[in-house]
């Protein structure tokens, strides 16, 4: 089958009030390399190196042969280099990028055949919701929604001249206890809301209007109920408005917060105001990034186009 690369971008969900409908990638990465081998083995570098490196537990092992299982082919052993920028548990899409990555191992060394969509229809499937997957198989800012297999998008590429702040704590979070705060039930007034701002995000994102995106980025449906496990939310909350920050919302299910900025002049304002904010509260990780405008897909159909030349 050959060697295998692919590198995923981090991404950044919800939006603040597109709750499990948008994503913007992010300009840090998961890089995979894999050939096959007499036995599994992984060497990593990055972030969580401990995390990455282990053969038991593994999201992207443990995906990769359930896949291969269910579609009654051998789960071919890989070598395996994984350089993984993406912090895990900080709501910065790594599970997407780790099951991606598996599904598209997967179709490469099982010999599936399947096309790009495919691959991202079984990520999805398994994320559960398809905004982190979406955004990180495509690039860009995407708009997702699911109808049984099939992946609904829209895609756009964020002004050329915006810039991504992410925040991080130290401690990270797990999504299965992000979404346990969440009601069974909105009122008619928070739902209403959440569409009126969230219609007003995807047109900011298209027609490059950051003088919305403080309104648009607004949530009623799950930031004020995570707010407690997230403690540097409330406190970038007020920024939105202010030294070039065009809004602020939690990153994924938290507890990392993204804040988009203006451009790259902002940034020194918008480090110092978070600084002020946050008044020594806490020990965190800022990262000013760019978006990601490329996806896995491109280094998919770039993988798929040498095999094809190949064979």
């Amino acid at each position: 089958m050959g060697s295998f690369r692919l590198r995923l971008p981090a991404t950044s969900a919800n939006l603040g009030a597109a709750f499990d409908t948008a994503a913007v990638a992010l300009s840090f990465h998961l890089t995979v390399e894999a050939e096959e081998s007499e036995r599994f083995s992984i060497v990593a570098t990055g972030r969580d190196v401990e995390l990455c490196s282990r053969l038991d537990d593994n999201l992207i092992l443990e995906t990769y042969r359930r896949l291969l299982e269910r579609e009654g082919r051998k789960a071919v052993p890989l070598a395996m280099k994984m350089d993984n920028q993406i912090p895990l548990g900080m709501g910065c899409g790594s599970s997407a990028a780790g099951r991606l990555a598996a599904v598209a191992l997967a179709v490469h060394f099982g010999g599936l055949g399947w096309t790009g969509d495919q691959i991202l229809a079984e990520a999805c499937a398994l994320e559960g919701h398809p905004d982190n997957a979406a955004a990180c198989w495509l690039g860009g800012m995407v708009v997702a929604a699911c109808e049984d297999r099939v992946v609904h998008f829209a895609r756009v590429d964020p002004p050329a001249e915006w810039r991504a702040m992410v925040v991080s704590p130290r401690d990270p979070l797990a999504t299965s206890h992000a979404r346990a705060v969440l009601p069974n039930r909105y009122s008619r007034a928070d739902a209403v809301a959440n569409i009126q701002a969230a219609s007003l995000l995807g047109l900011a994102f298209a027609q490059g209007r950051g003088d919305l995106l403080r309104v648009a980025m607004a949530d009623r449906i799950h930031q004020p109920y995570r707010a407690a496990m997230c403690p540097l939310l409330p406190l970038l909350l007020p920024l939105a408005g202010q030294e070039g920050i065009l809004g602020v919302a939690l990153s994924g299910a938290g507890p990392s917060v993204l804040l988009i900025l203006s451009g790259g002049e902002a940034v020194p304002g918008a480090t110092i105001a978070v600084a002020e904010a946050l008044a020594g509260q806490a020990e965190v990780e800022v990262a000013n990034v760019e978006f990601e405008r490329l996806g896995g897909l491109e280094s998919f159909q770039e993988l798929s186009s040498q095999a094809a030349s190949r064979s």
